[in-house]
């Protein structure tokens, strides 16, 4: 089954132009896809630096790789002709981090209700519109008399971020790309706005991609996770097991890092015995922090099937069987359903 929407061996590096020398690689040789069906909830997380935003952007084509392709139905973006990139442009929607940024304060709040609807030609007359506006609203936990006619200002960071995601409904897209929505509102309102989007997997059947570096909420929300470090996967399977029982010695630090409520549990350090000095652009991208680096990781690891619903980069698995790289969604819960 053709996927909908595709990272193929995908390269992206920053920097090195005329006046600078200098290079950073954000996404290094990822591969991944989101089906056409059934539904999925994929969390992609990872420290600041790891390549979360940047893998959006690209699955948004908002930037272009350096290497590899991405993919909307097989086909490469940047070949996609007018009326396939409306299609792609309505299927594949996003909610950014910051929901005050996306809005312009000389304009109502309907103002980015109305504007996918007219563009996207989804209303016949002002009624149909104002219908449709009401029902997105009333999906997403809002009441329209008490949204609609304000000014951003006038409305709290949760209520602005809700419009975003009634926003990106209104277009009935087949996936949801949310780049860490919930990190710059309170803490009382994460969970309602974690409720309607998943909600939107649950009712409408669209698919999400949940970006984060919050591994409680993707715990909470996701059915398959990603864990990225330095732009490569270093763990990837079902949110599970992945979280209650870490592979890969940097999903370990991730998860030994979170403060749970106990003063005799201790914390996890970084440090270690003896090192072993790893060129990280070559070798292992983890081993100048991993505490059980060894000689071998100054190659690349591969990723290695360490059981059913799991896969880890990291030698000590090397009596696993090697995982190619495109079939790293075999390691998802409903991965068979999917094909």
């Amino acid at each position: 089954m053709t996927a909908l929407l595709e990272l193929r061996n995908v390269r992206k590096v920053f920097g090195g132009g005329l006046f600078s020398r200098g290079q950073t690689i954000a996404v290094d040789g990822l591969t991944f896809s989101v089906a056409e069906g059934p539904p999925s909830i994929t969390a992609i997380v990872g420290e600041s630096g790891s390549g979360k935003t940047t893998m959006a952007r690209l699955l948004l084509g908002l930037v272009a790789p350096t290497s590899g392709e991405v993919c909307y139905r097989g086909k490469n973006l940047r070949k996609l002709s007018g009326g396939e990139r409306r299609q792609f442009l309505r299927d594949v929607q996003v909610i950014f981090q910051d929901p005050y940024e996306v809005y312009n304060p000389f304009y109502k709040v309907d103002h980015v209700l109305e504007t996918p609807i007219r563009q996207m030609k989804l209303a016949s007359s002002r009624e149909e519109e104002h219908e449709q506006i009401v029902t997105a609203l009333r999906a997403v936990g809002l009441r329209p008399d008490e949204t609609l006619g304000r000014f951003p200002h006038q409305l709290s960071g949760g209520q602005r971020q809700r419009i975003m995601v009634a926003r990106a409904l209104l277009l009935k897209p087949r996936v949801i790309i949310a780049d860490e929505p919930v990190s710059m509102v309170d803490a009382s309102l994460r969970a309602t706005i974690l409720e309607s989007l998943t909600a939107l997997n649950r009712e409408f059947g669209i698919s999400l991609i949940y970006i984060t570096h919050d591994l409680t909420t993707a715990y909470q929300v996701a059915e398959n996770i990603i864990v990225l470090y330095r732009g490569t996967v270093a763990e990837a399977g079902d949110v599970e097991r992945v979280v209650k029982d870490p592979r890969h010695p940097y999903t370990q630090l991730l998860i030994g890092s979170i403060p749970l409520p106990d003063p005799n549990r201790p914390w996890h350090n970084e440090e270690r015995e003896g090192s072993i000095d790893i060129d990280i652009h070559r070798g292992c991208p983890f081993a100048n922090r991993c505490p059980r680096v060894m000689e071998r990781c100054r190659e690349r690891p591969p990723l290695y099937r360490v059981d059913e619903n799991r896969a880890a980069s990291c030698f000590v698995y090397s009596e696993k069987p090697i995982l190619a790289a495109d079939h790293l969604d075999e390691t998802f819960v409903g991965h068979a359903t999917a094909r």
